[in-house]
């Protein structure tokens, strides 16, 4: 087996290097660099498409579920029509009477504002002179509804000034949940103001908390800047951001403000206190009248709970109070840039971790561990009112992770392939998978350690080599030569043996190694494996003898010797050059044996054996003793045997 691992180590260095270029920094690892710029770039066009928007959306709704709930906002009010009131008064709408009355009773107690979320454009009778009178109360806000076109607009009760008319629309995203706050829109001519700004305003005016619009038309409350929500903001993507839009900040999923219903109030069984100096809205929550939406807290084990719309009112109107202050802020993004480098990062950890571990556990482990820091991270941004992409950096990180690890298994294959197609030449399939699943130890040094071993040593001998060499040209000596090695070598092969080295006329086997046989009847496998192994080598030298002859070239004989006893194997040499070597006592007794008594031989192929081989046939084979014989450079003498056949 002379110098294969030699050709391995440098064979995979070629194929590592292939294709690479020298100007390339860290040109071992541009296919992994080359990954992650392919899947962060094939992400951020998808993202920008919108194909991930829903996703993220649902992330975002996920993490809405998961913090903590801070309770009711004490600064509002909120006053419900129920079923239970509209059964009541047996008529929907209410008159304008009973809503007019409502309103004196709430600004009894001196609220801040009251928000009317009731559509009043037209008289509903009675009462609509009580009604006209209360609504010029200028702590009143009553509403109008812009829609998306001029014939949706409804208009809002007459004679109200514009700046205590407020709209009532909300923003409804593609999936149909209200996840953003209109705070103004424009026609041109004209700013109209949500109910929830113009009664968060009216209490800051209340509280003389400053604001003022600075450029580009932002608000700015008590140095509070109001961003705008654009359209690729967090985990949207190209969403109409039209008007002034932030993101919504849902306070609660039910538990948003203290709450009465409209009979309660009627009946004058509201605590003063729930209603001075705070904020009331006016609302229906019935939900055969229909003003109810989706919220993130929508989607439940319960089936997909609905919240009115004067509760997603009172949640935008907790929100710029909460802002302000409570000085919680309102949720911010990254750049686009940012964003960009955020989803790098998360490809580049996938492929690192996919690059380094080879265990599967460890990799699964280790990228469970990176998705749990990434979405800890992502939700810690958001309970600090930062809002960004958390799907697009998973997918970075699971996907380049799936790429490298399918890379690294094609070249894995691919050096499979050629660690098997060296070794296949001189080694059985069996060692060669064996060989192969110590490449790690090829790969990073190219070499195997030392090992002592127990192993069954082969070897070979032409006899009279030397005057055939002398009749023959050299290029017929060489080919009748490698047809002789080749037989030898494929009976080996058959056997699970190795060909340590062919030796020009003759060849060294070796049962046993690389992998340790350490039992006892591992160790008797191998004896028997190389006895066979040299009868199946004999019994094919007749027939290509006679080939040979009528071919016109010389006939051969051979000598064999076998020894089982222990061996050191490992890789010998340097960098230059580099051979996997076997030394031993044991292999001098074998090429004693092959020598011994040369003209003792009867037939083509003499086989001759120590006790130490003889001790694990147990008579499997037949065997000729031929007594305890000095061997060459030995001291002691040596039982030999002469291998007959097999028993029969």
């Amino acid at each position: 087996m002379p110098k294969f691992f030699n050709r391995i180590y440098h064979k995979l260095a070629e194929r590592r290097w292939k294709n690479l270029t020298h100007s390339f920094p860290f040109p071992d690892l541009q296919p992994l660099i080359i990954t992650c710029i392919a899947v962060t770039g094939t992400l951020l066009g998808v993202r920008h498409l919108g194909w991930l928007q829903p996703l993220e959306l649902n992330a975002f709704d996920v993490m809405v579920q998961l913090r903590s709930d801070p309770g009711p906002d004490p600064r509002l009010l909120i006053v419900t029509i129920t079923e239970q009131d509209i059964h009541a008064f047996k008529k929907w709408p209410i008159s304008d009477g009973v809503l007019a009355k409502a309103i004196a009773e709430i600004a009894r107690f001196e609220p801040t504002a009251i928000g009317i979320d009731i559509i009043r454009d037209i008289p509903y009778e009675p009462g609509n002179a009580e009604l006209v009178a209360q609504l010029k109360n200028p702590k009143v806000f009553p509403i109008t509804f812009i829609g998306k076109s001029k014939y949706d607009r409804v208009a809002p009760p007459p004679n109200i000034p514009d700046e205590r008319v407020a709209f009532n629309d909300l923003v409804v995203d593609p999936d149909g949940i209200v996840r953003r706050n209109l705070i103004s829109v424009g026609d041109g001519k004209k700013t109209f103001f949500s109910l929830s700004s113009t009664l968060a305003f009216a209490y800051f005016d209340s509280k003389k908390v400053p604001y003022k619009t600075i450029e580009n038309d932002l608000f700015v409350v008590d140095k509070t800047v109001f961003a705008k929500l654009r359209s690729h903001s967090g985990g949207y993507q190209n969403i109409d951001a039209k008007g002034y839009q932030i993101l919504l900040d849902y306070r609660s999923g039910k538990n948003i403000a203290e709450s009465v219903t409209l009979t309660e109030v009627l009946d004058g069984k509201v605590d003063p206190k729930l209603v001075t100096d705070k904020i009331v809205l006016i609302g229906v929550t019935a939900p055969t009248v229909k003003d109810i939406f989706s919220t993130p807290y929508s989607a439940s084990k319960n089936g997909n709970i609905l919240t009115p719309g004067v509760l997603i009112h009172a949640t935008a109107t907790s929100q710029f109070l909460s802002a302000i202050l409570d000085g919680k802020g309102i949720f911010w993004y990254w750049d686009e840039w940012q964003e960009m480098l955020w989803l790098a990062v998360w490809s580049a950890v996938g492929g690192c971790l996919a690059w380094r571990l080879e265990e599967s556990l460890s990799l699964m482990g280790s990228t469970i561990a990176a998705f749990g820091s990434l979405f800890g991270f992502t939700f810690f941004l958001f309970t600090q009112q930062g809002w960004i992409p958390l799907i697009a950096p998973a997918l970075a990180l699971l996907i380049t992770a799936g790429v490298t690890i399918t890379y690294k298994y094609e070249q894995s294959k691919q050096q499979q392939g050629i660690v098997m197609k060296l070794l296949g030449q001189q080694t059985s399939p069996a060692i060669a998978n064996a060989l192969w699943k110590e490449r790690v130890h090829l790969l990073e040094s190219g070499l195997l350690p030392g090992q002592k071993l127990t192993a069954t040593i082969i070897l070979t001998d032409l006899q009279g080599f030397s005057t055939i060499s002398e009749k023959l040209p050299p290029e017929v000596v060489m080919s009748w030569l490698n047809e002789y090695l080749s037989a030898m070598a494929q009976e080996v092969q058959a056997h699970q043996g190795v060909i340590n080295k062919f030796t020009g006329d003759g060849m060294l086997a070796v049962f046993g190694v690389p992998i340790p046989r350490t039992t006892p009847e591992e160790i008797t496998e191998d004896a028997r494996l190389a006895v066979s192994c040299a009868l199946a080598i004999s019994s094919r030298l007749p027939e290509m003898n006679q080939n040979w002859l009528t071919r016109g070239l010389p006939t051969a004989k051979m000598r064999v010797g076998i020894f089982t006893g222990p061996v050191m194997v490992g890789s010998l040499g340097g960098a230059t050059r580099l051979e996997y070597g076997v030394i031993g006592d044991s292999v001098n007794i074998a090429s004693r044996l092959e020598s011994c008594e040369k003209d003792r031989q009867e037939d083509t192929c003499r086989i001759l054996i120590a006790e130490e081989t003889f001790l694990h046939l147990a008579g499997k084979f037949e065997v000729e003793s031929w007594g305890a014989l000095p061997l060459k450079g030995r001291e002691q003498k040596v039982n030999v045997y002469r291998i007959l056949g097999i028993k029969k």
